[in-house]
Parts: C-alpha cells; sequence; structure tokens
C-alpha cells in the first residue's frame, strides 16, 4: 500500500506565506513525478506545480509562478510547496499526487488534502 499525507495548511492573510509538505510511503519502488494540486470551493481541481524526481525542470501553473516554489527530499520521499505573497483566492484545499511505482497495481496517488484559507 501506499500513503501521502500532506500536512501546512492553515489560516493566513494576504501576503502572508505557508509551507506544505506531502510525505509518500509505504511500499514504493521508484517516484517518477510528484506535484501538487488545488480545489476551490464550487471549481474542479487544477494543477499547482510539479517536480520530478530524478532532476528535470518544475512546472508551475500561471497562478503559482513567482510566488510558488516546489521542492523534493528524496531521501524522505517528501515534496514542499513553498507559498509566498499569497491571495484569497489561493483558498482551497491542496492535494498531493505522485506517479510512482509500487509492489502493488497503481501508479496514480492522491493525499487527503490539506485546507488552506487566505482570509484578511
Amino acid at each position: 500500500q501506499v500513503q501521502l499525507v500532506e500536512s501546512g495548511g492553515g489560516l493566513v492573510q494576504p501576503g502572508g506565506s505557508l509551507r506544505l509538505s506531502c510525505a509518500a510511503s509505504g511500499s514504493i519502488v521508484s517516484i517518477y513525478i510528484m506535484g501538487w494540486y488545488r480545489q476551490a470551493p464550487g471549481k474542479q481541481r487544477e494543477f499547482v506545480a510539479r517536480i520530478p524526481w530524478s532532476g528535470g525542470n518544475t512546472y508551475y501553473a500561471d497562478s503559482a509562478k513567482g510566488r510558488f516554489t516546489i521542492s523534493r527530499d528524496n531521501a524522505k520521499n517528501t515534496v514542499y510547496l513553498q507559498m509566498n505573497s499569497l491571495k484569497p483566492e489561493d483558498t482551497a484545499v491542496y492535494y498531493c499526487n505522485a506517479q510512482l511505482r509500487a509492489l502493488v497495481p497503481g501508479t496514480d496517488y492522491w493525499g487527503q488534502g490539506t485546507q488552506v484559507s487566505v482570509v484578511s
């Protein structure tokens, strides 16, 4: 079994910062890509950022460019999302996603989500 556990969400004022973490655990053989998505109330889930696990370019949604930074710790199977200059429109549930190979069937895994609320 594979688990993704997110942490770091919370309530912050506009202009503030938060750092999200997502740790992958279980019967993982290798990780290909990890990323972050978000879903605001009444909206579809949207891509935020992703990072390849063995090097290469990171990718960001236009809304995240210049404000968010995705990084990884390969030894800990953990991906981070540093979010700066937060805006009310960043309010959403943030989900971690991993594309990986495991000892169990399946290649696409999601965390349970962590709430980020940007409120004055």
